[in-house]
């Protein structure tokens, strides 16, 4: 057998690496999932699945390349951070689709998947037909049984054992690295080693390992193999947007009861996720800066409290989060050179659009999430789920019918595959100008995304039916030069006929092309004037926002006002009580000067009234002042002595005498005094 060439790019993983990711279901790792109780109830076995990855031949290798499923599987074990999922399984809202925020909606996108796992989200949407027993194609490509006669699940067990992995626990003194080592050895003891049915069984064994454990992983331990059919042409394998229905798989369990501990699928995606976008959370810690897929940079940063008290202080983080500190576009700075499944991927970014898995059917909802294509984040209404019999999604679970789910949602599927050569097209012209770091009207009802699409597929026809023109003139030219001119055409009228059609042929061919370019003209008119009346609604839009804001301006300057109105009045007020303060002050000096007034009144009458007294008792008059000092002695005085004159009998020594006039003043010289 011929095998083909391919470039292998295996890395071997290294014992540090190993020690940090433990299989999931390993004694440390087990310990650290069930705190409280509570256990991550998705065992991805991620360990195994590399080992085994490690001991396959080189041509199963590049054939896994081939189909997109390479940088997926060169990925190291992520330690899951189980209450970081807890904690946004809980702010999931199943009617919208997206995480809930204090800052608004969030929701992991395809641009996300690709970016973070490297698998493919382009091509054909993983849908068919399911039915109620699988049997059939189980033993026929992998030469298994199913669990039960009516189930799509097979023993994951027996699968890994037919991969030459009989056990995947480490043996007594075996370090991790060693541990790898077994395991890819015995993959390796069991793989055919040329290419053939054995080794396309071998394959079949492994990507339903890896489909079914890792991309459509289920909380318990056997493997779906609902994904045979499409496994069955290995050949057309790479053609599906796997990645598309990991997100699916992923959203339908964040769907599931709050009572359900743990989320189904490959749920180290929405650790990485929330690790760019909320950093300031710090439940990661960045590693190898230049890693791709992204995933290959981050390990978890463990935390030893109880699983409970985590999830309490990351919703407490969240709820906190300044709207500044949330990374709207982590990828901005990313080199596409690097990661060619990326720009493979691009034309199906930024789109509203359902995403398939089989039966689950939901919808990405990008205009939740304008943020996060850096344009304007415009007030949605949310979207409200349909009843469940309406509903594509959720109709499967466990046995039932068979049903072609092409046939089922096809309106869904339509929509996936709407325009997939203008995407294209429009992904080689514009590339990263468009679908990054650019800001476009937001286009919520789709009528740019519309009219683009109809432009550049007619560009592209318009090109195509250039390139028929180009043909039919070449091949005019050729059958002119053929016949030898005008005069051997007359002679040869097959020639002739030959001749008239092929120019005929060109004439219609340059009429329909000059309409594709009148229409092509028509369209880009149309597309102006439509991104110029998209740009003008979105500034109405804006205004009433603007309004609101100014509303808020001013009130916010009535409150300053009235805070200045009511500090001046609080000032006020101090004033006027110092004012009444001094005022009472002022009139208590004020009724001490009149009563000091009114004595001075009684005293000048008093006055009045003892000169007359005076005069008339031979007292000797003297100033104001003077009588004013010894006034009140002296009436206690005249009082007495009148009391005295009434009591005293008449001829008594004691009773009044008159005064003998003063003694005569001696002469001078005389020596005697007076």
């Amino acid at each position: 057998m011929r095998q083909t060439p391919c470039r292998i790019t295996r890395q071997k993983a290294t014992a540090p690496d190993v020690a940090l990711k433990k299989a999931t279901g390993g004694p440390v790792a087990m310990r650290f999932l069930k705190q409280q109780g509570t256990e991550l109830r998705s065992r991805l076995g991620w360990a195994v699945i590399r080992a085994i990855y490690d001991g396959l031949p080189d041509f199963q290798v590049c054939r896994l390349e081939g189909m997109g499923f390479g940088p997926f599987l060169r990925l190291e074990e992520l330690a899951p951070n189980v209450a970081l999922i807890q904690a946004l399984k809980e702010r999931w809202d199943p009617e919208c689709h997206a995480f809930l925020f204090p800052w608004g909606h969030m929701v992991p996108t395809l641009e996300d998947v690709v970016q973070i796992t490297g698998l493919r989200v382009d091509g054909q949407a993983v849908t068919g037909t399911t039915y109620t027993s699988y049997q059939e194609p189980v033993e026929r490509l992998l030469g298994l049984e199913v669990r039960g006669e009516r189930s799509s699940l097979v023993q994951r067990t027996a699968l890994q054992a037919s991969l030459g992995v009989a056990s995947a626990r480490s043996e007594t003194g075996e370090g991790p690295a060693e541990h790898m080592d077994r395991m890819a050895e015995g993959a390796r003891a069991v793989m055919a080693e040329e290419e053939g049915e054995a080794a396309d069984r071998d394959l079949w064994r492994f990507l339903t390992l890896v489909i079914g454990k890792l991309i459509l992983g289920t909380r318990g331990d056997p493997v779906s193999c609902r994904c045979l059919p499409l496994l069955e042409d290995l050949s057309s394998v790479g053609n599906y947007a796997w990645g598309a229905a990991l997100l699916v798989h992923l959203f339908d369990s964040l769907g599931t009861s709050s009572r359900v501990t743990g989320v189904a699928g490959f749920f180290p995606l929405l650790q990485v996720w929330a690790y760019y976008h909320l950093p300031s959370l710090g439940r990661g810690v960045a590693r190898r800066r230049d890693a791709v897929p992204l995933l290959q940079r981050w390990r978890f940063c463990r935390d030893e409290r109880s699983l409970r008290r985590q999830v309490t202080m990351i919703h407490d983080a969240m709820d906190t989060i300044p709207f500044g500190h949330v990374q709207w576009t982590p990828y901005v700075g990313e080199d596409d050179a690097t990661q060619p499944w990326v720009e493979r991927g691009r034309p199906y970014f930024g789109r509203d659009i359902w995403l398939h898995c089989y039966n689950t059917v939901v919808p990405l909802h990008h205009r939740l999430v304008a943020r996060t294509l850096g344009l304007h984040q415009a007030v949605v209404e949310f979207p409200t789920r349909q009843r469940s019999s309406e509903r594509p999604g959720r109709s499967f679970r466990g046995i039932q019918q068979v049903t072609d789910w092409t046939v089922r949602v096809r309106e869904q599927l339509d929509d996936w595959e709407r325009d997939e050569d203008y995407y294209r097209a429009y992904a080689r012209r514009y590339g990263a100008q468009v679908y990054r770091g650019t800001r476009r009207p937001l286009d919520s009802e789709g009528r740019i995304a519309s009219l683009e699409g109809v432009l550049h597929s007619t560009i592209q026809q318009r090109d195509d039916l250039q390139a028929v023109v180009d043909q039919l003139r070449g091949e005019l030219e050729r059958a002119q030069q053929m016949v030898g001119g005008a005069s051997s055409s007359r002679e040869d009228p097959g020639r002739s006929v030959l001749e008239g059609q092929l120019v005929a042929a060109a004439a219609r061919a340059e009429d329909a092309l000059a309409q594709l370019r009148e229409r092509e003209q028509e369209l880009r008119t149309a597309l102006a004037r439509t991104t110029a009346l998209e740009a003008e609604m979105a500034e109405l839009r804006l205004r009433p926002e603007a309004a609101e804001v100014a509303r808020w301006r001013q009130e916010a300057e009535a409150a300053a006002r009235w805070q200045q109105d009511a500090e001046e009045a609080v000032r006020l007020r101090a004033e006027a009580s110092d004012l009444r303060t001094q005022l009472g002050e002022e009139r208590h000096r004020s009724d001490m000067l009149r009563s000091e007034m009114r004595g001075l009144e009684r005293a000048l009458a008093l006055v009045g009234r003892n000169r007359s007294v005076t005069s008339r008792s031979g007292i000797p008059s003297g100033s104001a002042g003077h009588y004013l000092t010894g006034s009140s002695g002296r009436r206690r005085n005249e009082e007495e002595e009148r009391r005295r004159r009434e009591r005293a009998p008449e001829g008594s020594e004691t009773g009044p005498r008159v005064m003998a006039p003063p003694s005569p003043r001696p002469p001078e010289g005389t020596g005697e005094s007076g």
